[in-house]
C-alpha cells in the first residue's frame, strides 16, 4: 500500500487568481500597497497568517497580520463567487485522480495550506468528497515546510513515510516531504519554477498529470 498526498493550490487547482485578488483587496483595505501577482504566488502554500506577514516584510506574525488574516477570510467567499475567480482543475487532473482512485493499492490524501473550509469547497466543487482518505490543512498543523501534515496523515493511514509520496508545486512542499522522509514530487505546471523545486529537493518533476501514473507504474488504461 502506498499513500499519495497532494498539495491543492497550484497542484490540483489553479487558484492563483483568486488568492491574489483576495490578498490584494486585503492589503488595500488596510492601507498597504497591493502585492504583485508574482509576490502572491511566492507565498502560496504557507498558512495564511505567515504568508501575510511575509508579504508585509515582517519576521513574525503580529497583530496587524492577524487582523489582515481575519479580513482575508471574511471576504474570501464573496470574491470567490464573483465571475472569473473560481478555482478550476488544471488540465489532466480530473482523469489522473479518477485513475488513482481505482487503484486498490493506493490511498490518496491532501496536505494543503488552505483552511479546512477552503479544502471542503474544492472537494465539493470538483467531486472529491470521497477522494481523500486523509487530509491535513492549515487549521490542523503548523505551516509547511514543517513535516506534521505528512507525518500525521501517515499515522492516520497506517503507512510509513517511506511508502508515501508528496506531490506539490511549491518549494515548501518539497521541503516538507524531505523533512518527513517521503518522496518529493514537483509539478511543472504550478507556481514555482522547476529549478526552484529541484533545489528544494524534488526527487522527480512531473511535466503533465499523466506522468504521475507512469512514475507510480500505474497503467492509464
Amino acid at each position: 500500500m502506498r499513500l499519495v498526498l497532494f498539495d491543492c493550490d497550484g497542484t490540483l487547482v489553479d487558484s492563483a487568481g483568486l488568492i491574489h485578488e483576495v490578498m490584494a483587496r486585503t492589503f488595500a483595505d488596510h492601507g498597504h500597497r497591493r502585492p504583485a501577482l508574482a509576490e502572491t504566488k511566492a507565498i502560496i502554500g504557507l498558512t495564511l497568517d505567515i504568508a501575510i506577514a511575509r508579504l508585509l516584510g515582517r519576521p513574525h506574525v503580529d497583530d496587524e497580520a492577524l487582523a489582515m488574516t481575519a479580513h482575508y477570510k471574511a471576504i474570501y467567499l464573496g470574491v470567490r463567487a464573483e465571475p472569473g475567480f473560481q478555482e478550476p482543475l488544471f488540465p489532466g487532473i480530473a482523469g489522473m485522480m479518477a485513475r488513482l482512485e481505482r487503484e486498490e493499492a493506493m490511498l490518496l490524501g491532501a496536505v494543503t495550506g488552505k483552511s479546512r473550509r477552503g479544502l471542503d469547497l474544492i472537494r465539493a466543487t470538483h467531486g472529491f468528497e470521497r477522494t481523500f482518505f486523509v487530509s491535513r490543512t492549515a487549521d490542523d498543523c503548523p505551516s509547511k515546510p514543517h513535516p506534521a501534515m505528512v507525518t500525521e496523515c501517515c499515522g492516520e493511514a497506517g503507512i510509513d513515510t517511506a511508502r508515501t509520496v508528496v506531490v506539490g508545486d511549491a518549494v515548501y512542499d518539497m521541503q516538507m516531504a524531505k523533512a518527513a522522509g517521503a518522496a518529493a514530487i514537483g509539478v511543472a505546471w504550478g507556481y514555482a519554477s522547476v529549478p526552484e523545486l529541484v533545489e528544494a529537493g524534488a526527487d522527480h518533476i512531473l511535466r503533465t498529470p499523466a506522468d504521475l501514473l507512469e512514475w507510480l507504474e500505474i497503467s492509464d488504461a
